[in-house]
């Protein structure tokens, strides 16, 4: 695991790529190369910052020059071993043991032809000096990220964006369509960046340039095959040992030259991948968070830690525990720096404090639950969506009735907050609506018309685009099935644009490399194998998953209430935060710059502050992409501190 980037064919390349590759630093603090070669009328420069995690000897230092190939490289293969022996079978001899002399020998027999046959996560360049030609490429789920910029024939390439912008001397533009998209979901779409001239290469994809300037695109896996793949592979009766599937991906990930550890919630996700890592690694060390009891209290937060002792003690695993009473006037511009572009989510301050706990431990590799609730229905959004469907059959002046009780309800008081009611008032908010537009809104900030009355007037077209670009992604595909169309929409927008950028932006902050047993190829084409009515089971969220984690785990386990890894936001907004959210919506840059309008933030604030509704979600990420736009727009590409 590692940052890499490069230029080719960019004027003072040499000097531009040692200051994207210092830029990432943090991603590999092992060990620093850069190779250069000449390119038609200029040259291709590659860097790299190694993490070193297999082989740690200098046979794995990067970029890796053999033979006319140089690659730079970023990710883990969990499949080397028989790629290795593959390619030795051929004649092919290795003179170290990494998976990216594999890689490299893979590509050199097969091109791009190698791809789909990759088993793990990873982003790379590889230059080839006979032809001149720079190829980047991208996993099939966008595990890994890959920045790049073009501007003529040349281009620039980093793991991530803030080495961008810091490599073009903080030029870049703010794309306000993006920010707009950040607004609305809380994350940027994959398929937007928030600087203009800046792109993500998409998952599954690759990218060459030649030295005439001439730029191709392919694409070598597509999640919608994969979706239609599996319909036909249910129609036909296959269906796969799930239990098996997860078990063999888990050990795969466990491939490692460093400790390994897993994080450890006490939920279903994590607790299945600890115990079958356990099984492979006896003695296993796992981290797990709690919060202030206060804070505990007041947001009305299950008691995780004592699911996560238990699964400890049952499998003999070393279990740390991590109290997060984080100071967040602090953490929350040094959290926004690190995660690239404005996303919201508190839970990236959860990820980044336990990597830190785990690398100061010794531990450089961790095993992470994510995935697993989008691909196998396990959101309270995917049973609410379909419990929808069942209200819509309620005459509609009882449904009325109910709304308007439910809107008179109180979602907190000075003391506590009420989890139920919340849930029932965001219930109400798209129960009504169709089942596109529904899901939509069960996991976004705003409606369409709140989002309009916050934003300038100037940008209610861009709000259709990115509104627009939802339903897109959502009815491309034949599926008919609900549960899967919800499954695959998630995968394809809230897994690579939320949960995997915040998971490997917050974790190489700590120079911590981060492995995602249920996003693994194998795992989602059996995931996609298995009906909807088989993930949601009566109110049954993953009841598949559950099902097959019965045979390893104790069904108080596998069938506890979902917890949430999140954090008190409540109780931050309210008492560490709450001056900062007025100086933001009294004097804040967004609303200076008429991006956002100062009443609707103020009514939020007092209504959030009445306990009449509860904007803590949404206030925390306007403090986000408020610390995020000053940065932008300050040329610094440094982390500026608000007063308090």
């Amino acid at each position: 695991m590692c940052g890499i980037a490069g230029t080719y064919r960019w004027p003072d390349g040499k000097v531009v790529t040692d200051r994207l590759t210092d830029t990432l630093a943090h991603r590999g603090p092992d060990g620093a190369g850069r190779y250069g070669h000449p390119v038609g009328d200029g040259e291709v420069q590659l860097g790299h910052r190694r993490l070193a995690i297999i082989d740690l000897s200098e046979t794995g230092a990067q970029p890796m020059v053999s033979d006319g190939l140089a690659l730079t490289y970023n990710g883990e293969l969990y499949n080397a071993p028989e790629l290795r022996a593959e390619l030795a079978a051929t004649g092919v001899r290795f003179r170290g043991t990494s998976d990216t002399e594999v890689l490299l020998e893979a590509w050199r027999r097969w091109g791009t032809d190698c791809l789909p046959r990759l088993r793990g996560m990873f982003a790379f360049g590889i230059f080839d000096e006979r032809t001149g030609d720079l190829v980047l490429a991208r996993d099939q789920l966008g595990i890994k990220p890959l920045f790049l910029l073009r501007r003529g024939e040349g281009l620039m390439f980093a793991s991530e964006l803030k080495a961008l912008a810091a490599a073009t001397g903080g030029s870049l533009q703010v794309d306000h369509a993006a920010l707009v998209a950040s607004l609305l979901y809380y994350w940027v779409p994959d398929s937007r960046c928030a600087f203009r001239e800046a792109e993500k290469l998409p998952p599954g994809s690759w990218l060459r340039c030649r030295p005439d300037g001439r730029v191709e695109r392919g694409q070598y896996w597509n999640l919608r095959d994969i979706a239609a793949e599996g319909r036909e592979r249910a129609r036909a009766g296959e269906q796969p040992d799930l239990a098996a599937v997860v078990e063999e991906s888990t050990r795969r990930h466990l491939l490692s030259d460093v400790p390994v550890a897993t994080f450890l919630s006490g939920g279903l996700d994590s607790s299945y991948l600890t115990a079958l890592a356990a099984h492979h690694q006896p003695g296993i060390s796992a981290y797990t968070i709690g919060f202030r009891a206060e804070d505990a209290k007041f947001e009305a937060m299950p008691d995780d830690l004592r699911y996560a002792r238990q699964v400890a003690e049952r499998f003999g695993v070393d279990l740390h525990e991590i109290e997060i009473a984080p100071n967040v006037l602090d953490l929350l511009p040094q959290m926004t720096y690190h995660l690239d572009e404005p996303i919201g989510d508190p839970a990236a301050i959860n990820t980044y404090l336990i990597c830190m706990a785990a690398r100061e431990a010794g531990v450089k590799v961790m095993l992470s639950g994510m995935g697993a609730d989008e691909l196998f229905a396990g959101y309270r959004k995917h049973l609410a969506n379909l419990l929808a469907l069942r209200y819509q059959r309620v005459p509609r002046p009882l449904r009325r009735g109910v709304s308007g009780v439910v809107d008179r309800l109180p979602v907190a008081t000075s003391r506590r907050g009420f989890r139920s009611v919340r849930f029932a008032k965001r219930f109400l908010s798209f129960a009504d609506l169709p089942e596109e537009t529904a899901f939509r809104r069960s996991y976004t900030m705003y409606d369409q018309d709140e989002l309009l009355a916050l934003l300038d007037p100037d940008l209610a077209g861009t709000v259709d685009d990115v509104v627009t670009e939802h339903a897109d992604v959502y009815q491309d595909n034949d599926l008919d099935d609900f549960v899967n169309r919800m499954c695959l929409t998630d995968a394809r927008m809230f897994l690579p644009g939320l949960n995997l950028a915040y998971t490997d932006r917050s974790s190489m902050a700590a120079s911590t490399e981060v492995r995602v047993p249920y996003v693994d190829v194998e795992v989602v084409k059996a995931a996609f194998a298995v009906p909807g009515d088989r993930k949601i089971v009566g109110r049954q969220g993953k009841a598949v998953l559950k099902e097959a984690a019965t045979s390893v785990l104790p069904r108080e386990i596998v069938y506890r209430p979902k917890g949430l890894f999140s954090a008190p936001l409540r109780a931050w907004m309210s008492r560490d935060l709450a001056p900062l959210v007025r100086e933001v919506v009294n004097d804040g840059e967004l609303v200076r710059s008429g991006l956002l309008r100062r009443d609707a933030l103020a009514r939020m604030v007092a209504e959030d502050a009445a306990g009449q509704q509860d904007f803590s979600k949404h206030l925390w990420h306007v403090l986000t992409l408020e610390y995020w736009y000053r940065d932008a727009t300050s040329g610094s590409g440094q982390s500026t501190r608000l007063t308090a």
